[in-house]
């Protein structure tokens, strides 16, 4: 397991107050926040705290990117088709990939030296849940294809109902209907355009 950085060790409101400072201040002033914890009594060197500061800020610019992706896609796309499960699932996915990419260089700081055994077993974690989120990939695409698949068939029978109703044969009707799903398809996503 990897050790636990000295920050991380603090009592919960010290860190907590360390949080706040470290949003308040921008992430800078690192031996500002030295002197500080050193005058509670806590001796924990500049590198460790800008260390734990990197990651603080890092989380928080993910937080704030998955947020602002969010209310960019609720804005922008109704959910007719699951878009906002395809765009949640391509987040996950992209979180998953920079975790990959996390535990693979995990061990160039002294405070997170994984052991060989552990960081297969974080790969392994890693790997159900891809599992996971390809089987929600696979799922929420087969929906997609189903309401595809069901807009081109309404527009069809629509379209045959409507030329009946002009007073054209059964079989111009059924032309038309064709003539119509056809055009439906070409106009709907995911079909190779």
């Amino acid at each position: 397991m990897a050790r636990e950085s000295a920050v991380s060790a603090l009592p919960r409101e010290v860190q907590d107050q360390l949080n706040r400072q470290l949003i308040d201040q921008n992430f800078t002033g690192y031996e500002d926040f030295e002197t500080w914890l050193r005058n509670l009594g806590y001796e924990i060197s500049k590198s460790s705290i800008h260390r734990y500061g990197q990651k603080i800020e890092r989380r928080m610019a993910a937080i704030r990117a998955s947020t602002e992706a969010a209310k960019f896609i609720t804005e922008a796309a109704g959910d007719d088709q699951d878009a906002r499960s395809e765009a949640v699932i391509a987040l996950v996915q992209s979180e998953m990939f920079d975790s990959i990419i996390a535990i693979q260089e995990a061990g160039d700081e002294d405070d997170e030296k994984l052991s060989a055994a552990e960081r297969i077993g974080l790969m392994s974690a890693a790997a159900k849940n891809i599992a996971t989120l390809t089987r929600a990939s696979i799922a929420q695409k087969e929906f997609k294809t189903k309401v595809l698949a069901k807009v081109s068939e309404d527009a069809f029978k629509a379209a045959i109902s409507g030329a009946t109703a002009e007073g054209l044969t059964p079989e111009q009707a059924a032309r038309v209907g064709e003539a119509v799903a056809r055009r439906i398809q070409i106009y709907l996503p995911d079909n190779g355009r």
